[in-house]
Formats: structure tokens, C-alpha cells, sequence
């Protein structure tokens, strides 16, 4: 599937997108549905940081919030907005947590991106607006 310049691909509820990374962000293992939906091909995402999705519409703050929640090893929950490779979008509900080794040591993340409502994507589009403004939001209230 390939979208074009800022066309939107819309997630259905049966799509289900799983990638991992180390501890620096850097991708791990994807799944088809992440293949399918970005446009790119697994060896173009293995080893690259995952922000290779991030869309310029999406105000870093939400990001700094996300690494520093799990690094704190809290699950993070909101909603995103990503790129294709080929210049398009999709939004989606993004929970993030952390793996474990058997120690109980963080050794990488795992995010798991699914459907989003559209009432929710109007929500985050105005407060993401807000904070590209120069408002600023203690959290993201999305779960």
C-alpha cells in the first residue's frame, strides 16, 4: 500500500502496529502491518530511530513527555500522528511500555499503535495546535 503526499491512511480496528527499539529509540523488529502502512520495507526501518515516523505536525513536547515517562517505567498512552515514507499520514492510539530482561532491567520499548477514534484525533489535533502555540500541558489526557 502506498500513500501519496499527505494522504491519509486510515487504520481499520483490525490493524494492529508493533514495533520494538533498544534504549536509544533505535528500531528492533516491526511487524507487517508497520510495513504495509508506512511504505517502508523492514530493512529500511531495522537500525533506524524510530522518530523516522514522527510527523512535523506532532510539538516535541509530547515527545519529551513520552521519553520521560518511560524511562520512568510508566505505560504511555496517547494519540499520534505518523508519516509514510512516501509523504502521507495516519493517526493512531499509541501505547508504549518498556521491555525486560529476566533481571527485571529495561533493555528496549515496545509501542503497540492501533484504530484511533475520530472524535479523539479532532481532540489531539487541537491541543497539539495549542502547544505548537506556546500553551503548555502538564499531559496528553488521552487513554
Amino acid at each position: 500500500m502506498r500513500t501519496l503526499h499527505n494522504q491519509e491512511y486510515v487504520l481499520t480496528k483490525k490493524d494492529l502496529i508493533i514495533s520494538k527499539t533498544d534504549l536509544q529509540g533505535n528500531i528492533t523488529y516491526v511487524n507487517n502491518d508497520l510495513v504495509r502502512i508506512s511504505g517502508y520495507s523492514r530493512e529500511e526501518l531495522i537500525d533506524k530511530p524510530h522518530n523516522i515516523f514522527r510527523h512535523p505536525d506532532m510539538p516535541k513536547e509530547v515527545f519529551e513527555g513520552l521519553w520521560r515517562a518511560i524511562k520512568q517505567r510508566v505505560l504511555w498512552t496517547g494519540i499520534v500522528k505518523n508519516k509514510t515514507k512516501y509523504g502521507g499520514f495516519y493517526w493512531v492510539r499509541a501505547e508504549i511500555t518498556q521491555i525486560y530482561d529476566e533481571h527485571r532491567k529495561t533493555i528496549g520499548y515496545m509501542s503497540v499503535r492501533r484504530h484511533v477514534d475520530p472524535k479523539d484525533i479532532e481532540k489531539a489535533k487541537k491541543i497539539y495546535a495549542d502547544i505548537k502555540a506556546g500553551h503548555s500541558w502538564s499531559f496528553i489526557p488521552f487513554k
